[in-house]
């Protein structure tokens, strides 16, 4: 976000950021409640969370100033394409080994409920794969 200078391109994005972070804190503020961690902890995580967009956004706004960024050259292209591959495929690692297999056979509730939980966590998380799919394919 930081790198682009396009009205039309930083809107989107700030809604995007917007709803991604106020659902990711939820669910970041559920797990850190459940681990029991000290308070100087649960500060330091929740201070990380909310600095590590702005951050970002900083940095970029430093790249962009002192490289004279051209989002249409070929090296921009690549580095977006490169960089983006690299953080969706860290996205997609963390998703299916650390959430989802956590989720699904190391859960006590997902081994004594029976088959028809599993059942339909795995219908709603296909569920909410195609849709974010799909939402991707539109925006």
């Amino acid at each position: 976000m930081g790198m682009s200078q396009n009205q039309c391109t930083i809107r989107p994005l700030v809604a995007a950021l917007a709803f991604h972070q106020i659902f990711e804190g939820m669910g970041l503020g559920g797990c850190i409640a459940q681990a029991g961690f000290n308070f100087g902890t649960t500060s330091y995580m929740c201070f990380m969370f909310s600095v590590t967009t702005p951050m970002g956004i900083i940095l970029g706004m430093i790249v962009f100033s002192l490289t004279g960024y051209d989002d249409s050259s070929a090296h921009a292209l690549i580095m977006e394409g490169l960089l983006g591959s690299l953080s969706s495929g860290i996205l997609i690692y963390m998703a299916l080994v650390d959430l989802i297999a956590v989720d699904f056979f190391h859960n006590k509730l997902m081994d004594s409920s029976g088959p028809w939980l599993k059942k339909a966590s795995l219908v709603a998380l296909t569920l909410g794969s195609t849709s974010m799919s799909i939402l991707a394919l539109w925006a």
